[in-house]
């Protein structure tokens, strides 16, 4: 691509590359010039002005822009018509956003041309909602960029779908624990769930005892597709009573704390083949935390493990949230 000053004769078939104003008349960005236009800007004093013109293997930047988007197209995404270079790709379902980072770091090396991004890799998204955009920086890439881009674009991205989950709740009480704290708690985790379709099927109350936890875990485990258990004390050992009383249900503990603050607390567990999530006292808020990047990606059929969880520090300060007595500052809450 040719990109220089020009006069307005010698710029038609060009495209402006800034706009132009003059003799009370503005020509913008972008503009191909024509003899009509080219004429108009002589007209109005305009001795030169900034163009790109396109050469043999140039693509130019809205049709670059949709073959690398078209390309990074998923299940569950749609591209929208490119304009000023730009591709915009949407969600067309609610669910989870899939990233190969891998792969769109590629496609960022290939030309300084073309670039991709997209939203963090597993943000919950919902139908129609913006998760990525491919743009082209010059008015034309060549050729051979698009090319290499598009292919390492392919397999990028797509929108792993919510389930409806039937889930089961456990929730443990002591002496002098209000009631009113477990009913706000399971408000707070059915709106949780109400974007993935899911909902609570069976909720038991019972004691902070290990066995009790046991019983109550055997009792809806069958009818649930997932558990979780907001205990009345936040988890401070592999040996303390949410993990011993899924273990004396007979369920395996995969990991017990996490990288992400709030969140710190958290169980990750499996009963009969089913995910079990102790969850960090942060989770009886509706601010985000460490405890909704595991649930959305379960929610969602996203394999997370106990190496997905370690992974998790980078990006994982997260917001202080209201319930938190002090700024990270004496807190047992998770």
């Amino acid at each position: 691509m040719k990109f220089g000053p020009a006069s307005p004769r010698d710029a038609v078939g060009a495209r402006l590359a800034h706009s132009v104003a003059a003799g009370g008349a503005r020509w913008r960005k972008g503009l191909d010039v024509t003899v009509e236009i080219a004429a108009a800007l002589e007209a109005a004093g305009v001795s030169e002005a900034i163009v790109a013109r396109l050469e043999p293997g140039d693509v130019g930047e809205d049709e670059a822009a949709r073959r690398v988007a078209e390309a990074a197209l998923g299940d569950g995404l749609r591209g929208e018509d490119p304009f000023t270079g730009r591709c915009n790709l949407f969600a067309t379902r609610a669910g989870v956003l899939v990233v190969d980072e891998t792969g769109v770091d590629a496609v960022n090396a290939v030309d300084e041309a073309v670039t991709f991004a997209t939203l963090p890799a597993f943000a919950a998204v919902r139908e129609g909602e913006m998760v990525a955009t491919v743009k082209i920086i010059p008015f034309a890439a060549h050729e051979a960029a698009v090319a290499a881009a598009s292919d390492k674009a392919r397999g990028t991205l797509r929108v792993a779908p919510f389930r409806a989950l039937k889930v089961g709740l456990v929730a443990t009480l002591t002496d002098g624990f209000k009631p009113s704290v477990a009913a706000k708690t399971a408000r707070v985790f059915a709106e949780r769930l109400a974007p993935a379709g899911a909902r609570v099927v069976a909720e038991r109350r019972t004691r902070h005892e290990e066995g009790a936890v046991a019983q109550a875990l055997a009792e809806i485990a069958s009818d649930c597709d997932l558990l979780v258990i907001f205990g009345a004390s936040a988890i401070a050992d592999r040996r303390d009573v949410l993990p011993s009383g899924l273990r004396q249900a007979g369920g395996e503990v995969l990991r017990i704390g996490m990288p992400v603050d709030p969140g710190n607390l958290l169980m990750l567990g499996r009963l009969d083949g089913k995910p079990v999530l102790g969850a960090p006292g942060c989770a009886r808020s509706p601010a985000e935390n460490g405890f909704d990047w595991v649930l959305r990606r379960i929610l969602a059929d996203v394999p997370v493990t106990a190496d997905d969880i370690r992974r998790m520090g980078v990006g994982g300060l997260l917001m202080e949230i209201v319930t938190r007595p002090q700024p990270r500052e004496g807190d047992e809450h998770g």
